[in-house]
């Protein structure tokens, strides 16, 4: 049925489905739901694109084995799987770290006091034991599929190495943070069987990355008397140079627009009308191709 069909694997559940589908949407990837179906696989908008719903953890090998052409799934996860994926966006949402944590009342405060012995319960069993391999430290790794906080509470491990974003979880369960061991986010992964489908995949990637860079930029539109431009421009950023033209005015006046970082936006602005910018707007941006 999917023959010629791009399919773009995405959660079925858990914190990256909701970004990840609202990222494709703002892409114009838009699936078709039918609320009577309970259907994995999903048409789009687009008469070649579905979407493949599967577990965020399953991800990485659904794309590595074909079935799917591309998928959207945390980096941590795909450096746990160790498939043959290629990573082809940083997609900006689900930023976490994979973490050491030991109880409050261990007494360790970093790695340097982790004996070895100590039973390490984790879901990421590769990254584990490759991480305290790497360090020389021995441990007794205990797999689980569920909540790995409680598992010190039990008295089934000593440490733990999970997934953290606030750290609340944490804190609940008496547990601290002692060193991150991997940065992650989600990620756009491709696989071999996306060279069949070349310009599309290629239009896919290139929406998504353009609907993630307007998120970082905001476009700064304003007004600057003749004699003021030059010191508006040296203040000015821009990603090639500000667009500059001349507004009919009764006075020497140029309409500047430039597309800026979105976190310069408040200081630049205080900035902008000190040096004689006036009738200043900033827009959201819904693309950006540089």
């Amino acid at each position: 049925m999917l023959d010629g069909r791009l399919r773009i694997a995405v959660p079925n559940k858990g914190r990256l489905r909701t970004p990840a589908l609202k990222l494709l949407e703002e892409s114009g990837i838009d699936p078709i739901y039918d609320p009577g179906s309970r259907s994995l696989v999903t048409p789009t908008n687009l008469d070649d694109v579905y979407i493949v719903y599967a577990r965020a953890e399953d991800i990485p090998g659904v794309v590595a084995a074909g079935a799917a052409d591309l998928g959207i799934t945390g980096h941590d996860l795909v450096m746990e799987s160790g498939e043959d994926v290629e990573e082809l966006l940083d997609l900006g949402f689900g930023r976490a770290r994979l973490v050491v944590a030991v109880p409050e009342s261990s007494g360790i405060k970093s790695m340097n006091d982790v004996p070895s012995g100590i039973r390490v319960a984790t879901k990421f069993t590769r990254l584990t034991e490759e991480f305290f391999r790497g360090l020389g430290i021995d441990v007794e790794i205990v797999k689980i599929s569920g909540a790995a906080e409680v598992m010190p509470i039990l008295g089934a491990a000593d440490a733990i190495v999970d997934v953290m974003s606030t750290g609340t979880t944490l804190a609940l369960h008496g547990l601290r943070p002692i060193h991150t061991v991997l940065e992650s986010s989600a990620r756009l992964v491709g696989g071999p069987s996306r060279d069949s489908r070349r310009e599309l995949v290629d239009w896919v990637v290139e929406s998504l990355r353009s609907v993630i860079l307007a998120k970082r930029r905001k476009l700064l539109l304003m007004n600057v008397p003749d004699e003021n431009l030059k010191d508006v421009l040296s203040v000015l950023p821009a990603m090639s140079g500000p667009m500059v033209a001349k507004v009919q005015s009764e006075v020497p006046m140029w309409e500047v627009m430039a597309a800026v970082p979105l976190d310069e936006v408040p200081s630049l602005v205080v900035e902008l009308r000190r040096r004689g910018a006036r009738d200043i707007v900033a827009l959201g941006l819904e693309r950006l191709m540089p």
